[in-house]
């Protein structure tokens, strides 16, 4: 695994962490827009694990990852005069797709930057939803790189940048999937929530909404084994940029956690799991062929960190998100050579 290396945070953040009451705002705010996925029992997951394992289908959202959720309810609130001078962003491509949705739903122009190795199916969806609203940058090979290209993109117009993750209406947003689950687990309690972790947007939004509604809930992050900023980060007691990660997760793979998602994820992830590549594609063929779910990598962690908690999960209600269902098959074969246990 990678070195880590501390790396002082050169944006100007201000103190503000999103409260439960900005989610439940966000939710109001995105009525119409964003979809309330179903909470779906897994009957193979179950059978397998001995537990009600529960999934939550953000796959099904319009732009197929839940990624549309921070992304609109950022650019929703923007002024008239940000709204002219128009929106950046970076993404490893389902932020994008958000992003993209948003600009054509506001009528707002955007720039969106992404690694030039992002699946293709990402970068033609996201031009497929925005339409002449947005212009697509490919550059760089990784998130972060992609990152630093729109920033520059930010300075030189005046457009307001976009976090995927690192922006308190954008952790609002995502956190309102968390009020859904807990809508449509009818007061029944869940022992147990699996969440991919990335930037640490999504696991900070709903850690915020169950610290609040079902704190006996326990909150795992679950993490590429080649790209884990936040297990680094805790271990060492505070948030670090990984030198080098393996973009191959390339939905979870960000050599740095946000900020305040470090901070809340800090305190409010009960746990903090890395899982190996070859697992991570064997919980995504496993969706595929057990319960015809078209997953990506990155929303097959949480299936996938299951085995790790397989003895103290057995008898307990499980969540696991599916954060997302944006899957090249073109890398179909890489994907299955890597269940194997080989390069491919």
């Amino acid at each position: 695994m990678t070195a880590a290396v501390a790396l002082t945070e050169s944006d100007s953040l201000n103190d503000r962490l999103p409260t439960l009451e900005d989610i439940v705002g966000a939710a109001a705010r995105m009525q119409g827009i964003v979809q309330h996925t179903p909470l779906q029992k897994s009957e193979f997951l179950s059978r397998k694990y001995q537990a009600e394992v529960l999934l939550k289908r953000e796959d099904l959202q319009p732009v197929r990852s839940f990624k549309l959720r921070g992304a609109y309810n950022r650019i929703s609130q923007l002024s008239r005069a940000e709204r002219q001078r128009g929106v950046v962003c970076a993404s490893a491509g389902n932020h994008a797709q958000g992003v993209a949705f948003a600009c054509s739903a506001l009528n707002i122009q955007g720039t969106l930057f992404m690694p030039a190795n992002t699946p293709a199916l990402k970068v033609n969806k996201v031009r497929q939803f925005g339409g002449s609203h947005v212009k697509v940058v490919l550059t760089g090979h990784t998130f972060d790189e992609a990152c630093q290209a729109a920033r520059a993109r930010e300075a030189e117009s005046g457009a307001t940048f976009i976090h995927p993750f690192d922006d308190p209406d954008v952790i609002a947003g995502q956190g309102t999937l968390a009020l859904e689950i807990l809508d449509d687990s009818a007061g029944t309690p869940i022992d147990y929530l699996f969440t991919p972790v990335g930037g640490g947007g999504l696991a900070s939004g709903i850690s915020t909404v169950f610290h609040h509604h079902s704190p006996t809930t326990r909150l795992i992050g679950v993490e590429p084994s080649e790209a884990a900023a936040l297990q680094h980060s805790r271990k060492a007691g505070h948030n670090l940029t990984l030198d080098r990660i393996d973009p191959f997760i390339d939905g979870a793979s960000t050599q740095r956690i946000g900020e305040r998602c470090f901070d809340i994820c800090n305190e409010r992830l009960h746990r903090v799991l890395t899982v190996e590549d070859q697992q991570t594609c064997q919980a995504l063929i496993d969706l595929y062929q057990e319960e015809a779910i078209v997953a990506e990598l990155a929303a097959s962690l949480s299936v996938a960190a299951l085995e790790q908690c397989r003895e103290e999960i057995i008898g307990k209600r499980v969540v696991c998100i599916v954060s997302g269902g944006n899957n090249d098959f073109s890398r179909a074969h890489q994907i299955m050579e890597k269940a194997k246990g080989t390069n491919g």
